[in-house]
This record gives C-alpha cells, structure tokens and sequence, in this order.
C-alpha cells in the first residue's frame, strides 16, 4: 500500500511551502483496502507554535481542521485544497504536517507530509532562526561582493530611476523587484521569507548587531561576530553606511503612520502618492547610502523598507478590494513606458531601447517551483492580483502575516 499528497501537481518537499491561499492538491493511493480504508481523513499537526493548515473541499467553500475524502468511486485518489490559516504562520521549515488517517480510526497515522506556511513576517518580531536563516542567505547572495546580488543593486541605480520611480509604475516595479529577490533567496534556503521593517514603530530587535546592525558614531554599522553581514560587499566597497535620525530603539522613522497611509485614498491615483511620505520620509530618516535612489540598494536594510512599503499597498488593496488592474480604482495608467498596466518592465524585458535604460542587468524575473506567475517578463498590471483572488493563475505566491486573504 502507498499514499501521496501531491501539492500544486508535486509529491516532492520542494512544494511544501504554503500561503493563506488553497492550493489544489491531490490524495493518490495504491494497493489500498477498499473496504477498510473507504474514507480517509486529512488533518493538521504541528510543532507547539508552528504554522496552522486549514483544508478545503473546494477553495470557494470555508476552510476546516478535519477533512474527509471519499475514496469509493474506485479512482484511488481525491481532490483537496491547502493552506494557511490566517494569524498562525510558520516558524520553521516542517513546523505542521499533513496527516492522513483512516475516517475510522484516527489513531492511526497513514502519512505525515511536513510543510511550512511561509509568509512574510515583521522583522522585529522574528525568532532567532528566522533571522540567521534570512541573514545567511542573503550573504550567500552577495558573496562578498562577487555574488548575484550585484544585479539587483544593477538594477536601481541613478540611470535606472525613471524605470521605478516618481510614476504609477512606482509600486508595481518594487512588488516584483522585491519577488525576484525573494525567490533567488529561497533558491538558498525555501523556508526563508522576505521580512519587513515596520517604519513607524520601533524596532528594537532588528537594529541589533546580530541582525541588520548598529551605526556607530560615523554611521559605519556595526556586526556581530558571528553575523555573516558584516562581510558584506557592494560595488567593490566593503561595509555598511548608515546613521539614523532617530532613536532605532524607541522611537520610528519619520513620515506617516501606517493608518494615516492606509486613509489617505480609496483610489490608486492618491494612494501613490506614499511614494513620497511615508516611503521617501523613511529612507532619508537616515544618513549614508539608503538615503539616495542611486545608492539605497546597497544597504540589506533596503529591502525590509520595501517589503513594508509593498505590505501597505498590499493591506489598502485588501481594505479597498483594489486588485483588478482594469479598475482604475485600482491601477491609473501613465504616460511614460514601463509606467502603464500592460507595458512589460525593465530590466526583466531586457529592453534597452531609449527611454530605457542602454543595459538590462539580470535577464528575466526568476521562476518559482510553486507558482507559474508572473513569469519571466512580468507587466506592471501582474502585480496587482497577488494572491490570485481574481484568477488563482496570478498568484504570485507571497503573504504578509497580517494582510488576510482577497
């Protein structure tokens, strides 16, 4: 007798990496006692504090923490869906399993799948393993300079700013510039998510020698020991520049507070505007090179001001139900390329025809083993259905730990 959970069409671990959204999955069995095993039930088991999963008989329908599949029809196999459930993310990779029992007797296991609800969590409030594991990978990626990760700091440069910024593209162009870092990550270590930095509060745990660093007095950040950034290399430079303004233990940075963001407008066309405050107000909260366009992708301290920045619009698109890129309610068009909902993206296109960039650093945007969207050339209208409540083919395959399901 054998049992497989096939997720998203895949038996192996690499498709163990759950969000809030149901993913189809398929119960195959063989050689298994039909008149015993009739029915067989689906249910949750985690670590004390790992990710909780939820089963559904269809994604439409609500999700439950016991599942019974009806296995009489002589097929072998049943169709489910899995994911996430809200507020109960993962903290480790295999932290909650799939269990697979016989309706009548559920005490006795058939199969345990080990999976991860892996979301993109608050920096500040992440466990030490979550941290190192973040860390280490993103040192992997720069490798001392030598790493993939100079083709993301390629990518936003002082040439490259009207690809990015100061139009409607602003938003769209770091959500995906954000997703192909995070999958060249997770290409070192799956279980890793891209953290945020939550701007308007403090963050005491994450302005730490063990994690992104402390400034000293010349704004040269500071690591611990054992902390791989601190080896860390961008455009032949070694080192970190970075003073803050503010107090990085008590205090946030400058700008808007996260609800005065969130009410600033129903329709994207005033939403944007956070490109300035509180986007622009957090980055030159500090001296050194996050301060500028040109320089701010050299400092890892970077990516978690974004993630936050995609976070907001991420949590407005759910509190204003903003994900249809027809509405434009949702996404207004601009006029310059690259900045209008069906225009392809730089530098993913490879487009180097004026007004684009005379370079396309990276090639295309990279694949993910759970997810086919948004491709290699992603659109700026692709970014806005993430989770795929319009068209489950466009999920993009991130959450946030406190942005629910569309």
């Amino acid at each position: 007798m054998s049992i497989q959970v096939l997720i998203n069409g895949i038996a192996g671990p690499q498709s163990r990496y759950l969000g809030w959204e149901p993913v189809p999955c398929v119960l195959r069995t063989t050689g298994l006692d039909r008149l015993r095993h009739r029915s067989l039930t689906l249910r949750n088991s985690r670590a004390p504090g790992g990710g909780q999963l939820l089963f559904y008989s269809s994604p439409d329908q609500p999700g439950v923490a016991r599942l019974t599949l009806d296995l009489r029809s002589g097929s072998g196999s049943a169709k489910f869906w899995v994911g996430g459930q809200f507020g109960f993310p993962s903290k480790a990779n295999g932290d909650t399993r799939i269990v697979v029992f016989p309706a009548k007797n559920r005490a006795r296991a058939l199969l345990k799948v080990p999976c991860m609800v892996r979301v993109r969590k608050n920096a500040n409030s992440l466990t030490g393993g979550e941290r190192d594991r973040f860390i280490a990978a993103l040192a992997q990626l720069n490798n001392l300079g030598a790493g993939p990760f100079q083709v993301f700091r390629d990518m936003h440069v002082a040439a490259t700013s009207a690809e990015a910024h100061g139009r409607e593209g602003f938003l769209p162009w770091h959500r995906a510039y954000l997703l192909d870092l995070e999958r060249e990550l997770q290409a070192i270590d799956p279980s890793v998510a891209l953290p945020y930095w939550r701007f308007d509060q403090p963050a005491p745990q994450l302005f730490r020698d063990t994690f992104i660093g402390v400034s000293d007095s010349a704004g040269a950040v500071q690591f611990s020991p054992t902390n791989p950034l601190r080896l860390w290399v961008t455009d032949g430079v070694p080192g970190i520049n970075r003073s803050p303004e503010f107090d990085t233990a008590t205090e946030g940075a400058a700008g808007a507070t996260e609800a005065a963001t969130l009410a600033s407008g129903t329709a994207f066309g005033t939403f944007r505007t956070m490109e300035g405050n509180p986007h622009g107000s957090a980055h030159v909260s500090f001296g050194g090179v996050i301060s500028s366009v040109p320089t701010a992708a050299r400092d890892p301290l970077f990516f978690l001001l974004h993630a936050n920045v995609d976070r907001l619009w991420a949590k407005w698109q759910w509190l204003n139900d903003r994900f249809d890129e027809s509405d434009p309610a949702s996404f207004s068009d601009g006029t310059r390329i690259g900045h209008r909902r069906a225009d392809t993206m730089w530098p993913w296109n490879e487009d180097t025809a004026s007004p684009r960039p005379p370079t396309a650093p990276g090639g295309g945007l990279a694949m993910s083993p759970l997810v086919s969207a948004p491709g290699v050339t992603p659109t700026v209208g692709q970014m806005l259905d993430y989770q795929g409540k319009l068209n489950r083919a466009a999920r993009l395959g991130f959450d946030y730990d406190d942005v629910p399901r569309a």
